[in-house]
């Protein structure tokens, strides 16, 4: 009588038929799919839509800078913005450099 673990030994390779590199592409593709899906292109969206903001920014619009400041757009230049703030100080600032449009903007 053969012990099992010497049948195992003994017994003759099975017919994998290259199956396994083509599961182990798959899975990766779907990984990548998954990451493009929920990581990637809303990001990709996020920032076209920043880029948009930016592009359309107009005197009289309230915005917050990325460092924090708040002020409104006194006047418009192609990459540079000034900005009038509560204290009617006015800084001129990079157009990148804006974080977001404060909605219901118009005058400090």
């Amino acid at each position: 009588m053969i012990d099992p673990l010497t049948a195992l030994l003994l017994a003759p390779p099975g017919d994998d038929g290259g199956g396994g590199l083509f599961v182990l592409l798959l899975n990766f593709a779907l990984i990548f799919l998954i990451f493009y899906w929920l990581l990637i292109r809303p990001q990709k969206k996020e920032r076209e839509r920043h880029q948009q903001m930016i592009q359309d920014l107009k005197k009289g619009d309230k915005v917050v800078m990325s460092g924090g400041i708040i002020g409104s757009i006194v006047h418009v230049a192609d990459d540079e913005l000034t900005l009038k703030t509560a204290d009617n100080t006015r800084l001129l600032v990079d157009r990148a450099s804006v974080a977001r449009r404060v909605d219901g903007g118009g005058g400090a």
